[in-house]
């Protein structure tokens, strides 16, 4: 794709499936990535296949975001693409969940992108440039059962993605957000499990989505490629599903 050889791109939650996914798809189009973990030992693994950068920050501290991003942008450089991908959910009704829960889930899929996003941003409006990506999820589009805060907070992100798209247009940047269907990850493997109840989960799963399998990690980085290249230059605020038609929006 157009315009990403050389560009600086950080991914959260780098060391995951679909994660380090993005990162392989973006060096192998010749961005320089920086894989931010808080499993600095993953994020190291994949840095060390891609010769990328590795960060074990924790996304949810607003203060050890700023140190990691400055860390990054002296050894690599100004950051022109963001993707803000990381990400963490635990299966279960809204009335048997805890406050201490919805705390744990708000930090990492709603706090943690709006820290990166506000720190990265800046840059970019003095610059003039950039992108951003934001990994949500058909959880905030439709709905997702046992997902209540998970869902609200990818809603959320879906949200400040058109919000912030507003502000910054005129800076040259652009935000979009990609969602992804059901994927297999071990997020998707612990909740399913190998047990015959998990079986059963796997196969509505599949049954549901008309392309009859559930998404692989390789699915994901060519609309977030797409978003972040100059292919992509005047679409901004948009957000996109990549669940084999499991969600079909007008």
């Amino acid at each position: 794709m157009r315009g990403l050889d050389g560009k600086n791109v950080i991914v959260t939650g780098g060391a995951g499936a679909i994660g380090g996914a993005i990162c392989r798809r973006f060096a192998g189009y010749g961005a320089r990535v920086g894989v931010f973990d808080k499993n600095l030992e993953g994020a190291k693994k994949v840095a060390d296949e891609i010769q990328g950068y590795a960060s074990g920050v924790d996304i949810a501290d607003y203060e050890a975001v700023g140190t990691a991003i400055a860390g990054f942008e002296r050894s690599v450089g100004p950051t022109d693409i963001l993707v803000n991908n990381a990400g963490w959910d635990r299966f279960a009704n809204f009335v048997d969940t805890t406050p201490d829960l919805w705390d744990q889930l708000i930090a990492i899929n709603l706090r943690g992108p709006l820290n990166m996003s506000h720190i990265v941003l800046k840059g970019m409006v003095a610059r003039g440039s950039g992108r951003i990506v934001n990994i949500a999820s058909d959880a905030g589009r439709v709905g997702s059962s046992q997902e209540a805060v998970y869902s609200a907070c990818k809603g959320g992100i879906i949200a400040f993605t058109k919000t912030v798209a507003r502000e910054v247009a005129r800076k040259g940047i652009t935000l979009n957000a990609v969602c992804p269907g059901p994927t297999d990850t071990p997020l998707l493997a612990a909740v399913a499990g190998d047990d015959e109840r998990g079986q059963k989960v796997r196969a509505a799963l599949v049954g549901a989505i008309p392309m009859k399998r559930v998404g692989q990690p390789e699915d994901i980085p060519g609309a977030v490629c797409f978003l972040a290249s100059d292919d992509a230059s005047f679409i901004t605020g948009q957000t996109i599903s990549v669940s084999g038609g499991l969600t079909m929006h007008g």
